[in-house]
């Protein structure tokens, strides 16, 4: 099977190898989800660790990670981003987007959800938050609500913002040679980077580091450090990579 996908990765000169993924050591057995067990893990009261900007008046956005359970499989929904959009064109990510005035973050994710692909909210369990993910521009950051589906859903991507929806087995997220690390940069700018080579698409950046940390939590193995599940944290305002635009990691 040909794993990845088009998507243009704008790496460093300066880069290295990372480490494995966090339930790398588990048999494949023992990587097995159950929908109780995303339940207990990500409760509805839940709330992640909140990003530093935060408490600097930064804009939020928040997305939803929806999963659904086909035939004692669980899958996750993502989407490909059109590849007319303006910014981060043809990447994967969930389905979200920037809070409106008011808005809770629940709100804000099944709103996005509803526009982008069509999810009915009403088939929509919403459950905890992961830690939210700083923007490397330290100028927003993303709340993202972990929800169950209630059947396998009947989408329609919005044109305008989705090229495709993709239904990806947790089973193959979790499944060897999947997962990859890079270190982008050297010395205190050094940071993770984080891929799932899926067959005919990468998730990259801030979606592979969200579900990196959706995965360790479920599989019962370790996320690391607060930076290692928000790579972003404690990169200096306006900093960027050589290559790199204003984007989220």
């Amino acid at each position: 099977m040909s794993r990845g996908g088009p998507q243009q990765i704008p790496r460093p000169e300066i880069w290295t190898p990372g480490r494995p993924a966090p339930w790398s050591q588990l048999d494949p057995q023992s990587r097995l989800i159950l929908p109780d067990r995303v339940r207990s893990v990500y409760p509805r009261d839940r709330l992640g660790l909140a990003a530093p900007v935060a408490a600097d008046g930064a804009e939020p956005s928040a997305v939803l990670v929806p999963i659904y359970d086909l035939d004692g499989e669980l899958h996750v929904v993502l989407t490909r981003r059109s590849w007319n959009l303006r910014t981060h064109r043809g990447e994967v990510s969930f389905p979200g987007g920037r809070a409106d005035p008011g808005e809770d973050h629940v709100t804000t994710a099944l709103r996005e959800a509803n526009e982008e692909i069509a999810l009915d909210p009403a088939l929509v369990e919403p459950l905890g938050e992961l830690d939210h993910l700083t923007t490397i521009s330290r100028r927003a950051y993303i709340v993202p609500v972990v929800a169950m589906v209630s059947r396998v859903p009947e989408l329609r991507p919005n044109d305008a913002e989705v090229d495709r929806v993709l239904h990806v087995p947790l089973s193959e997220l979790t499944a060897d040679g999947v997962f990859r690390e890079e270190r982008w940069g050297e010395g205190p700018t050094s940071r993770p980077i984080y891929f799932f080579d899926l067959d005919g698409d990468t998730v990259w950046g801030a979606t592979a580091a969200m579900l990196r940390q959706l995965l360790a939590r479920l599989t019962g193995t370790d996320p690391g450090t607060p930076i290692d599940m928000d790579p972003a944290r404690d990169i200096p305002p306006g900093f960027l990579l050589p290559g790199e635009t204003d984007r989220v990691v």
